[in-house]
């Protein structure tokens, strides 16, 4: 649910009802070209705030619009605003927790393949596991400087699922990426401060380090473990 939606289904609604009651506005008609631009304005919102499973109450949409003309509004903007963003991010909590409880079960094969892997991994000579669970390998360690989170890094890097499935290579593009270090997957933050710059490690990322329940498009699958193979050519800033 987008703020725009709430801004226009809010103005549309009270176009109709701030002046009138509910039996009068049944008894409009469409009589001008404003009056069917506005009806379409109406019935297109409804049925996208339908689509949304939001319900709006009109006569309080109304009344709000109403008080705000005379200066006496309940709520300040700045308070309608957080509590519209607080119900929304409330609202995507609940879907996401669902989609997780409900991805636990679709993918629960998957999931103890993961686990599997991580749990033979670990043991694997040279394989170092941080306190996170972040597994990785030293391939190549530099003697540049190492990363902050406050760092702007040029990398090179492959991924790949455990059954070797690539999803994504700078490496194939021949074009090194940037990024902040702390706008990428938690996996990846946490490893790119263990790199001194001219370092080469082999990341093997666990779901909750990355995309968790998730996934991401079509090739990284829900509760999925990442494995990287990063060299860190650069900190930019």
């Amino acid at each position: 649910m987008k703020i725009k939606l709430f801004v226009l289904i809010t103005v549309v609604t009270a176009l109709m009802f701030g002046s009138c009651g509910t039996g009068s506005v049944k008894g409009q008609k469409l009589k001008t070209q404003v009056d069917s631009l506005s009806y379409a304005f109406g019935i297109v919102n409804y049925n996208a705030l339908i689509a949304d499973s939001l319900v709006l109450e009109p006569m309080i949409v109304a009344k709000a619009m109403v008080d705000g003309k005379e200066g006496k509004p309940v709520m300040s903007d700045e308070e309608a605003r957080t509590f519209i963003m607080t119900f929304i991010n409330q609202r995507e909590k609940l879907k996401a927790d669902k989609l997780a409880e409900d991805n636990k079960v679709n993918f629960k094969e998957f999931i103890d393949q993961n686990e599997a892997f991580l749990a033979e991994n670990k043991n694997k000579s040279g394989v170092i596991v941080t306190s996170s669970g972040l597994q990785y390998e030293v391939v190549k360690m530099g003697t540049g400087q190492k990363p902050t989170t406050e760092s702007m890094v040029k990398v090179h890097y492959t991924g790949t699922l455990i059954d070797g499935t690539e999803f994504d290579s700078s490496v194939k593009r021949n074009e090194p990426a940037q990024f902040p270090v702390s706008g990428v997957i938690a996996g990846w933050t946490e490893a790119l401060q263990l790199m001194p710059v001219g370092s080469k490690f082999r990341l093997y990322i666990p779901q909750v380090l990355a995309y968790g329940a998730n996934g991401a498009g079509d090739v990284i699958k829900p509760y999925s473990t990442l494995i990287f193979d990063v060299e860190l050519l650069e900190i930019m800033k």
